[in-house]
């Protein structure tokens, strides 16, 4: 895929991510094995969205950047997002915080990880 739909699909996918988790954060987060029991856990939920709603909007306002560097670093930043993700999600997941559909979070984050990593490989052997 080009590195302009890769891009829209990378913030399409977080910005739904964001949107979910602030306006359905009880309906959500149960799911995952996490209670909403409280205004507290509530506005984290909303507060994460800041970021999840910024990385889409990263990927989507550099859709159409040309410069072959720019693009390079980009995918690197979000590949190392996506490498966190695994990282805390999988914690999550092992420590018991994350149970029942909370593993599919780290399985989300490495097929996103994958797709960075083999955007940004294709992106390195071409010319854009």
């Amino acid at each position: 895929m080009n590195n302009k739909a890769f891009l829209i699909l990378h913030g399409g996918i977080y910005f739904a991510f964001a949107l979910i988790l602030f306006f359905l954060p009880t309906q959500v987060w149960p799911m995952y094995g996490v209670e909403i029991n409280d205004k507290y856990a509530y506005f984290l939920s909303q507060h994460t969205s800041i970021f999840l709603g910024g990385l889409g909007a990263v990927s989507l306002f550099f859709r159409n950047i040309k410069d072959v560097e720019a693009v390079k670093q980009i995918l690197k930043a979000l590949l190392f997002t996506n490498l966190l993700g695994i990282i805390i999600t999988s914690y999550a997941g092992i420590t018991g915080i994350f149970v029942g559909f909370g593993w599919s979070d780290p399985a989300f984050f490495t097929v996103l990880t994958v797709l960075s990593y083999l955007q940004l490989k294709k992106c390195k052997s071409q010319i854009l």
